[in-house]
């Protein structure tokens, strides 16, 4: 991965990953509750699986949606996955917060910095973590997540 792919996911990670927590809620029901039949219209066959069919319509949408998910998790996992190469103390500070979708001016104030050494900070995490990527043995190499 560049670093400009890992700062970009460092900025999106927040929502990326309340994302992926609240789709997989839906996935699991998918459909439920969609229609309410009364009447005669509550005992008469439907046909199922068609274009007309509110529920299936709503599970076509919904896995279009999980394919972007599953792209989340991806790049939430190869940041994951690179947490560790980063020891400082302060950088790993800063590398929580970010995780926590806080903006570089929170963290300076939180941690009694500059918002300029804040980014220093950010910078060398990002640098970490792309230098793992080009690593022999490390995970991931070998994908592209754009």
């Amino acid at each position: 991965m560049t670093e400009k792919q890992i700062e970009q996911i460092l900025k999106d990670y927040h929502w990326m990953i309340n994302s992926v927590k609240v789709m997989r809620e839906y996935l699991k029901d998918a459909g439920d509750g969609l229609t309410a039949q009364y009447g005669i219209e509550s005992i008469m066959p439907k046909g199922k699986g068609g274009a007309s069919d509110p529920v299936y319509r709503e599970v076509i949408r919904r896995s279009k949606h999980h394919e972007k998910i599953a792209g989340y998790e991806t790049k939430v996992k190869m940041i994951q996955e690179r947490i560790h190469v980063i020891t400082d103390i302060r950088e790993s500070e800063v590398l929580h917060w970010l995780l926590e979708g806080k903006g570089y001016s929170w963290i300076a104030r939180h941690m009694s910095l500059s918002e300029r050494h804040i980014r220093r900070l950010k910078d060398s995490i990002v640098w970490q973590m792309s230098e793992m990527s080009k690593m022999p043995n490390s995970p991931n190499t070998s994908r592209n997540c754009s």
